[in-house]
């Protein structure tokens, strides 16, 4: 994998792929295991950047490849049991007026995603970010406008969506920001936006950017910090829990979790040691992730009750 390593998914059986495979940008192959390719784009101008695995209504693996530079989703099908490669490639959703997009979400009991996207500017504006859904037939809806955005994340009970925001101001980065919003994730509505985290406030680090995020099942929200090697895990709630150093990454660019139990954390980005290459490192966590663990379910499985509630009542970190 390249430098530019990044999007990281997981599929039913624990896998972990992202993108940069071979240090192609059209290019998304398997991190775990034996390292193969998985997908490239036809388009030498495309340049893929995040990766959803899903269930689909007859019980099939499908995955959701984002094209930040085509402004589109790929929906792979046919998955082949002989090699792990998908069949058949589709453009599922595309709009120009999409920003990139760069990350995705999903939520899998409805079969809808969820799509964040950045416009990076030395002095940050509303509609330098934007949050996109599009519903299970591909129809893309833009459901608002922010500074830049980047991570993207849903809840387990489907009815928090968390969004990362970002502000830049005289080419310094002035404020990072993780929102929450409640989702109805049969609709895509988001409602009732407010901050989850401010790391200004936190630790003082809103000089660091926030990039992918994951919860586990329980609810817990996993956060890539890229800059300074860590990944900051939150409760339901807001609090800061812990921190988890990336002995290998200080650019940490996206997580997931995998392996056999689901418990497994990779975390992956640009190698500290040699730029030119990508680093995965990985902790084991108490708890599967919320991804690993919606795959086992399989199709329009309803989401537990209870995991994202929380956060309303939140009581800040100090």
């Amino acid at each position: 994998f390249g430098p530019t390593i990044e999007g990281a998914g997981v599929d039913k059986a624990g896998d972990i792929y992202a993108v940069s495979f071979n240090n192609e940008l059209p290019s998304a192959g398997r991190v775990t295991g034996e390292q193969q390719q998985l997908y490239k784009a036809s388009d030498s101008e495309a340049y893929v950047n995040g990766i959803r695995f899903n269930i689909d209504s007859a019980g099939a693996e499908e995955a959701y490849i984002v094209d930040a530079a085509l402004h589109q989703v790929y929906r792979l099908t046919e998955r082949q049991s002989s090699d792990g490669k998908f069949g058949k490639s589709d453009v599922f959703c595309k709009d120009e007026t999409m920003l990139q997009p760069n990350d995705i979400a999903i939520a899998p009991s409805t079969g809808r995603i969820f799509l964040s996207g950045m416009n990076y500017t030395s002095d940050s504006k509303t509609g330098d970010g934007d949050l996109w859904t599009c519903d299970s037939t591909g129809a893309a809806t833009r459901l608002g406008q922010f500074y830049r955005t980047n991570g993207i994340e849903v809840s387990p009970d489907e009815k928090t969506l968390y969004l990362s925001v970002a502000q830049n101001k005289g080419g310094a980065v002035i404020s990072n920001n993780i929102l929450a919003f409640d989702l109805d994730a049969t609709s895509g509505a988001v409602t009732n936006k407010r901050v989850f985290v401010d790391f200004g406030k936190l630790d003082k680090s809103a000089d660091t950017d926030i990039d992918g995020m994951r919860t586990d099942k329980d609810g817990n929200l996993y956060v890539a910090r890229n800059g300074i090697g860590k990944v900051a895990v939150f409760t339901p709630s807001g609090d800061l829990s812990a921190y988890i150093s990336t002995p290998s990454i200080d650019f940490v660019g996206n997580l997931e979790f995998g392996g056999p139990s689901g418990k497994d954390l990779y975390m992956v980005g640009k190698c500290k040691d040699d730029e030119t290459k990508g680093c995965v490192d990985k902790y084991t966590a108490s708890a599967a992730g919320r991804a690993f663990t919606d795959l086992q379910k399989g199709a329009g499985s309803p989401p537990p009750a209870g995991c994202g509630k929380k956060n309303r009542r939140r009581r800040r970190s100090n």
